[in-house]
């Protein structure tokens, strides 16, 4: 029985979806929808910015609130509750650390472009190598 789903968002497409099809495939379970802020990217701009903010939380909290603003727009359409949390650092570490404390993890295929994702590696690859719980990969 599935009863808590860990479903991560980075803004994508592909997260989207796999927060859908977590709705209409899990409608009784807990889900919580995961959004990573402050990792690596190409520029490094996310991490710095973060690093010269006054409160951390309230930083990582307004990086999110694009991610939690689209959750709350699919959620509203499917009449579906969920729970949101912000964690920092690295996406596919993060996502790791979490996947413990649920039954099943479902994350979207891909979410960046291809430039980026050989920049910073295939985070549903690595999810799905080193969770200790099942992942679903939704395209």
């Amino acid at each position: 029985m599935i009863d808590r789903v860990l479903v991560p968002m980075d803004g994508s497409e592909m997260s989207e979806h796999a927060l859908e099809f977590t709705l209409a495939a899990h409608p009784e379970a807990e889900i919580t929808v995961l959004h990573v802020v402050g990792g690596p990217s190409p520029h490094m701009a996310e991490a710095t910015g973060l690093a010269l903010a006054e409160d951390l939380d309230v930083a990582a909290q307004e990086k999110a609130q694009p991610v939690f603003d689209t959750v709350a727009a699919i959620t509203e359409e499917h009449d579906a509750d969920v729970d949101t949390l912000v964690a920092l650092g690295l996406p596919a570490r993060a996502i790791v650390e979490r996947a413990g404390e649920y039954d099943l993890v479902v994350i979207g295929a891909h979410g960046r472009g291809l430039g980026a994702r050989l920049l910073l590696g295939n985070v549903a690859e690595t999810v799905t190598k080193r969770s200790p719980t099942p992942v679903t990969i939704v395209r």
